[in-house]
């Protein structure tokens, strides 16, 4: 059986395995998760009722969380581009700064468009100004961090694609349009631009286009 993915274009964590699955080029088979294909969503909550996605089946085996599922693919559907690098330490600075921006990024865009879909003025101005009092501070720290580096982790100098760049890649495209990356951040911004020109985020992002306006903050005409 071949692999075969549950999630939705546009969300960020879905795309966080989609840019490992392009990186190289493994066969699988998308199933979205949308109003049109509701035995996608019945398949999807028998194999994991925790109502979280995206998930990847394997055969009889589902693998659920995104940097386990990316970890996964690596031990079990290799292909030339290293996303975990064989030094130990390597690869702990690699899941590090995973973590980082699963953690210090994307959760605070989370919590800003949490605020803005509860509907009530007050929660979304409330949610956003803590999403970018944080963001900020990603900001800051992330500009020192990647000076000097092509890449988020993957060695000293960052010459080296990996899962940070996997998570990084979404969190902050949605970053950027939640709290706009400033021009006091120049190496945050030239770093976010190259995730851009990545062919395999590139993708990701394209396929996400149409659904756009989902975005309940409103999505910039930009990217």
């Amino acid at each position: 059986m071949s692999l075969a993915l549950y999630g939705h274009p546009f969300s960020s964590y879905t795309q966080k395995v989609l840019v490992a699955l392009y990186e190289n080029d493994t066969p699988f088979e998308f199933r979205c998760l949308g109003p049109d294909t509701p035995q996608h969503a019945q398949e999807w909550l028998q194999r994991w009722p925790l109502r979280k996605f995206p998930l990847l089946v394997d055969g009889a085996r589902n693998v659920v969380e995104t940097s386990i599922v990316i970890e996964y693919l690596q031990l079990t559907h290799p292909g030339p581009v290293r996303l975990l690098p064989d030094d130990p330490l390597d690869a702990l600075d690699v899941r590090f700064m995973d973590r980082f921006f699963d953690l210090h990024v994307m959760s605070m865009v989370q919590h800003a468009v949490n605020g803005a879909l509860t509907g009530d003025t007050a929660k979304r101005a409330d949610a956003l100004a803590v999403a970018t009092e944080k963001l900020e501070l990603a900001y800051a720290w992330l500009e020192e961090r990647l000076a000097g580096r092509t890449w988020a982790a993957g060695g000293a100098a960052g010459e080296h694609f990996s899962l940070a760049d996997c998570a990084a890649a979404p969190a902050l495209f949605y970053a950027d349009w939640t709290h706009p990356i400033a021009a006091r951040y120049p190496v945050l911004r030239a770093y976010r631009a190259r995730l851009l020109a990545r062919p395999s985020f590139a993708r990701a992002v394209d396929e996400a286009r149409p659904y756009r306006p989902l975005f309940p903050l409103g999505a910039p005409d930009r990217d």
